[in-house]
């Protein structure tokens, strides 16, 4: 195969982001990855509620990233607290337009634009039970799985990809 020939594959356009949100997705996608963490986008919970950015680590531990692109998006969007049930920390990503001072002390914050990005605070540690571990590894790595064999192979039939 040659290599110089070979174009990226494209993801389907998902249509609920803003252009901001995007941008901090991208950014913050890439700051993850250069952490060691594989990351997937809207990622759909057991509770129902669907993560922006998912991310796992190789020693199985699990953050999520909440992207919100304004003020307006941060205050009319309250599931937040509903993520630290599926996670061992729990961020915030925005661009920097937004007021770090809006977001929860008690979460991580990363200020990111769509070339890169920067955590401004840690987020605090809760460690997951095993089961609760177990389970979002599954989805974690189905998800992942799915997404990628659709993109090799668009006209196969997978089902619902999440």
């Amino acid at each position: 195969m040659n290599l110089a020939a070979k174009q990226p594959l494209e993801l389907p356009v998902d249509g609920r982001q803003s252009e901001t949100a995007l941008a901090v997705a991208r950014g913050t996608a890439r700051l993850l990855h250069a952490l060691g963490r594989c990351v997937v986008s809207e990622l759909p919970l057991p509770s129902g509620r669907r993560a922006d950015l998912v991310a796992l680590d190789s020693g199985d531990e699990i953050w999520i990233v909440e992207i919100k692109s304004s003020v307006a998006d941060f205050r009319a969007d309250q599931k937040w607290q509903d993520y630290r049930a599926h996670c061992d920390r729990l961020f915030f990503a925005t661009c920097m337009e937004v007021p770090c001072e809006i977001f929860p002390k008690d979460t991580g914050l990363i200020v990111a634009d769509a070339f890169g990005a920067q955590v401004i605070c840690e987020a605090p540690e809760h460690r997951l039970a095993a089961a609760t571990r177990k389970s979002m590894m599954l989805l974690f790595a189905r998800a992942a799985a799915l997404r990628l064999q659709s993109l090799v192979d668009p006209n196969g039939s997978y089902g619902e990809i999440v």
